[in-house]
């Protein structure tokens, strides 16, 4: 996938996300941009739940959000 389209992918799904995490910040997604450890790390920090409890909101996310990919 080339970076452009990473880019644009990651612009589409943030407001998804904010609707599902409202608690992350604009900035959170400026230093999240589009990676999913960052992600975890922020998503953990912002919500106060442990890693296993993001990673499985994070992966049931994903189930409803097929199309969505993280910039490796």
């Amino acid at each position: 996938m080339n970076e452009d389209r990473i880019a644009g992918n990651w612009k589409q799904f943030k407001g998804k996300i904010k609707e599902q995490w409202g608690k992350l910040t604009d900035d959170d997604f400026d230093v999240i941009a589009g990676k999913r450890d960052q992600f975890l790390g922020k998503l953990q920090e912002r919500q106060g739940i442990a890693k296993d409890v993001a990673e499985q909101q994070l992966t049931d996310w994903q189930k409803r959000n097929p199309d969505f990919r993280w910039d490796e």
